[in-house]
Parts: C-alpha cells; structure tokens; sequence
C-alpha cells in the first residue's frame, strides 16, 4: 500500500487522429490505497488549476491554453466522462491552497495543476489529509512526494536520456557546465546524479555566473578541465535565452571545438528556431518529445482552437488522458496512488510517460542532433518502457 509522506513544508520550487492517453499494457490496479474511491459509472468530478488572474504577463494565454489542451483530450473520450471544474490560482501559492480546499469541498476526486511550484506545493498540503492526488505541471521535482506528482519534463530525466546515450556512444567521460543559480545547480545535480549511474565518468564541473562577464570568465577553466581530465563530451545547462549562444561562439574559439569535443544539452537547442544556424551546436545532442506525436497534437490544437498551442498546455492533455485511461479500467480505486504510478505507463500528447512513486515522472525522449541547420533525431523516443533509453 502507498504511504503517504508526512507533510513537509518545501522551499520554493522552482492515426491521423490524436487519441486520448492508453496504458501501455494492461494492468489489474487491485486493492491500493493513497487516493479517494470513484463511480466509474458517473462523471468523475476533475478540478483543473490553471494560472489565470495573476496579472502576470503570459499567464492568461497561458491559462487559457491548458484549459483548451484538457477539453481537446475530453473531447477523445469513448467510454469516459469527466466532469472538469476550471479554478483560478492567480498564480498565488495562498490562493491556490484554497481553491484546492475549495475544489475537494466541491467534490473533485483529483486535481491537475497548478502550474507554478510554491503554487503546487501550496495546493499539495491543503489537501493533503483529504486523500485527494495532485498532478502538478511543474517539472520542479523538489515538490514531488506524498499526493503531488510533476508531469513536467524533468532536468533527471533528460539527462538519465542523454547519459546513456553517450555511454551507448562510447562517451567516456563528461564536463558538466552549468550555472551558478538555482536551476542550473539543479541541473548540475542531474547530470552528475546520471553520470554516477552508467559507464561515463564524470570530468568535473564548471560554474558560471549568469551574465556575459560570467560566461566569458568561464572560458578557460572549462577548456583546462577538459584538457587535463581528457574529456570527450561537455553537457551544459545553458538555455537558448541564455548563456547557450555565447558558449556556441566562446568555446570553439577557446579550442573546446565541437568537432573534438561533443556538446550536449539539458534544455532544448531547437527553440527558438533561430538557435539552429549557431556554427557551434552544429552536431550538438539534446532531448525532446517524440516529435512525430508532438507535431499530431499541435496540428489538432490548432485546428480545433484556431491558434497554436502554448508549448506547456501538453501537460493538461496527459494529465487529462491519464485519468481517463485509468477510470476507463472500470475500478473504483482508479485514481489512487499505486494506480497512478502503474509501470506500463501511457501515451500521452508527446510520447509515452509514467508517474513514479517519488512523485517524479518518466517520459520517453527522443535525442536530436543539429545538422546543416536543422534538427535530425539520431536516437527514437521509445515507444514503451522496455525500449531504448530505460
């Protein structure tokens, strides 16, 4: 039986149809604990918690966008109705607490959402002691535990994908570049947390301040500590908005060149588009959904909604989806925690994904290259959790 964690109050935290998520396999939830008991028969009730109301600028389209991303998966239904009840967090950790409260008191058998971390966190021990699961979108796994799991794509995650990759690759060892602020020492964490569980050794690490003075200060012990330890690789932390077009030029000029030494990426190289005609991450690896059912979903989100979806709003899809295809099964404990987090997984907006008993989540990633300008993937996302990558 699932156990939940005693509460702990956390730091801020930082088929030419799309079809609604099925599980991968079959599987008997049978008698488990760590939720609420549902009528399968009846519409289950679902609270949506989205940031709408905070004054905050992106967060209305962004709101808007998750709320149409929950309604596109209801709309694949067969043989499932879900009661979905839309509440305003305004981005605030306070008021999230109480329209979670206020949505258990309205009778809602799980919550999906929020968005923001301390706003999930917040939500997560209001309703703790109600026995009421929380599938938060954040990908900060600091939060995760007890009644809250993160569907978000996680710094873990990618880079458990891009290590073993490079190991399948006969990397041997890596140089982790990372900032010194709060995400990019949690990336660091990641990588280093990856690197210590396969055949690649880890090189060091080297950290900057995020600024230009900071990267270009960084140059030389970066290209010293690849030198002396006779790294093969570099995975960075540094994001497109960031520090990433800057060590594309510094590096190779420093002689840390891309065509000796391979860079790799914890975020995504191929957002925003013009980041693919950098010289220095031609031949980069990073991660990102499998881009066949990713490109299925934007297209039936801007057919049916007129406008292109927010690059988050597939979290309200899965979310949505994997509840269904576990109140599909017809049992009443469908919504628990040990139900939630069953093996096989489920296919969602941009690949496979399970839920894990920690709260975190794994997802089935494809890695990409960058050749010629364009984004080439060098290595599937698998299609189920016995493939490649796990």
């Amino acid at each position: 039986m699932f156990t939940v964690c005693k509460p702990v109050r956390k730091l801020a935290r930082t088929a030419a149809i799309l079809t609604t998520a099925v599980f991968l396999a079959a599987c008997d939830v049978g008698t488990i604990g760590g939720g609420p008991s549902i009528n399968t028969s009846e519409p289950v009730p679902v609270a949506l918690l989205v940031p709408a109301g905070s004054g905050q600028a992106g967060d209305a389209a962004l709101a808007r966008s998750l709320e149409n991303a929950a309604r596109l998966a209801m709309a694949d239904l067969q043989n499932v109705k879900i009661d979905l009840r839309v509440y305003d967090t305004r981005g605030s950790s306070n008021t999230a607490a109480e329209v979670a409260q206020r949505a258990v008191a309205d009778g809602a058998k799980i919550i999906v959402g929020p968005f923001y971390s301390q706003a999930t966190n917040s939500a997560g021990l209001a309703v703790l002691n109600s026995g009421v699961n929380v599938l938060s979108f954040s990908n900060n796994t600091s939060i995760a535990g007890g009644n809250v799991f993160v569907l978000g794509y996680t710094f873990d995650n990618t880079a458990n994908r891009l290590v073993n990759f490079a190991g399948r690759q006969g990397k041997n060892a890596v140089v982790i570049v990372h900032s010194n602020d709060t995400a990019g020492q949690l990336g660091q964490s990641a990588i280093a947390n990856a690197l210590s569980n396969s055949r690649v050794n880890n090189a060091g690490s080297v950290g900057y301040d995020r600024s230009q003075q900071g990267v270009i200060n960084s140059i030389p012990n970066i290209k010293a500590t690849v030198d002396a330890s006779g790294a093969d690789s570099i995975f960075l932390t540094a994001t497109t908005a960031g520090a990433l077009p800057l060590y594309s030029q510094l590096l190779p000029e420093a002689g840390v060149s891309p065509a000796a030494t391979q860079y790799i990426g914890l975020t995504r190289w191929d957002i925003p588009e013009q980041t693919l005609d950098l010289p220095g991450v031609q031949g980069g690896w990073f991660a990102l959904p499998d881009q066949t059912k990713a490109q299925t979903y934007r297209q039936r989100y801007n057919n049916t909604y007129g406008e292109a979806p927010h690059p988050n709003s597939s979290l309200a899809y899965d979310g949505i989806a994997a509840i269904a295809a576990l109140v599909s099964q017809g049992k009443s404990n469908a919504l628990t925690a040990s139900a939630l987090t069953q093996n096989a997984g489920f296919k969602g907006a941009g690949g496979i994904f399970r839920l894990r008993p920690n709260g975190t989540n794994e997802r089935g990633l494809a890695v990409a290259t960058i050749q010629n300008k364009q984004v080439v993937v060098i290595d599937p996302a698998p299609q189920s959790f016995t493939g490649a990558g796990f």
